[in-house]
């Protein structure tokens, strides 16, 4: 079978925010931005992946895993764009949103891979896992997570650093926040409190989301 088109990975998309993470019945065309004889529509419907009831679209059984791999591959780019590429706002958004559709089967494997499966985009929203993060979870491979997802008490190894400029680089430097030193997160309120070494120090929520931290086995 063809690859969907763009726009119809984007109605996809949409649609499994807006109804099983939004829990709404069906979307509105309005709210799709899409017109009923579409083309990207019409492709959608003809591969049973969606169907128009009382004027709201609605995603079908047939077409909850395509969107779910759907949503999967944008919020990958989200985190390769604005963690690593450190492309934020509404710029990252929009690369995001073009890379995403370069994800081909197996290419979203090896970069969630690289990212060491991610479960949440920037936004704090969930990545459905695919089959690589259920085999890396059964082999007790350690996921790296931004700090704000530490839990007090919990230890891990600083992964990296996403520093989104270079002040905010220098600042976490100077603190001792360098790639394979252990960090230790005592509080998350109302700042991010840690300790590296012997030393400890607070940062707000920001800079918090730009240290990454390899979790132990």
């Amino acid at each position: 079978m063809d690859k969907l088109s763009e726009k119809a990975e984007e109605i996809l998309e949409s649609l499994w925010v807006m109804t099983v993470e939004g829990d709404n019945v069906g979307c509105l065309l309005s709210s799709l931005k899409v017109e009923l004889d579409s083309e990207e529509l019409l492709e959608l419907i003809q591969r049973a992946y969606v169907e128009v009831r009382d004027g709201r679209v609605h995603l079908r059984k047939e077409g909850r895993a395509e969107a779910q791999m759907t949503v999967r591959r944008h919020r990958l780019a989200e985190r390769l764009t604005m963690d690593i590429l450190g492309i934020e706002g509404e710029e990252g958004n929009e690369q995001a949103c073009a890379f995403e559709h370069l994800l081909k089967q197996g290419v979203d494997t090896k970069l969630c891979t690289l990212l060491n499966h991610p479960t949440t985009c920037p936004h704090g929203n969930p990545i459905p896992p695919g089959e690589c993060c259920d085999a890396a979870r059964q082999q007790g491979e350690p996921g790296i997570v931004p700090l704000t997802e530490l839990k007090p008490a919990e230890t891990g190894e600083i992964a990296y650093l996403a520093a989104s400029d270079d002040k905010k680089m220098q600042k976490l430097m100077s603190m001792g926040v360098l790639p394979g030193s252990q960090l230790s997160l005592v509080q998350k309120f109302p700042s991010y409190i840690f300790k590296v070494g012997h030393s400890q120090f607070a940062v707000d929520d920001t800079l918090a989301r730009e240290i990454y931290i390899r979790r132990p086995h």
